[in-house]
């Protein structure tokens, strides 16, 4: 399974998540660096959109793992409850389009 990994020890504000999330996913440099702007970039993972480093396979999940996430809840939780809710959101478009959710979530 292909994994994305978002570094907890810097990831302090918003800023720094998607300064982690750029490297981590490979999104380009035009990237906004808003989660609408996330959303986009993870929205079409089996298609060749250029938009992130991955590209899945038919029914391939992404694992996103956020390593010491313990830390990122006490320094930013509302972060960690955003990306959840980020993923939940990017699963339903899949869903809507008649695929399997692409992408898992892993807070360690």
């Amino acid at each position: 399974m292909p994994t994305a990994h978002l570094n907890g020890q810097s990831i302090t504000d918003w800023d720094s998540f998607h300064t982690e999330s750029k490297k981590a996913f490979g999104f380009p440099d035009f990237y906004g660096r808003n989660m609408d702007a996330w959303i986009d970039c993870l929205s079409y993972l089996r298609d060749d959109d250029g938009m992130a480093s991955f590209r899945l396979a038919e029914n391939e999940v992404l694992r996103i793992e956020v390593t010491d996430a313990e830390s990122v809840r006490q320094r930013a939780p509302d972060i960690l409850a955003e990306l959840a809710l980020c993923v939940d959101v990017i699963n339903e478009r899949y869903a809507d389009y008649g695929e399997q959710p692409a992408l898992e979530l892993v807070l360690r």
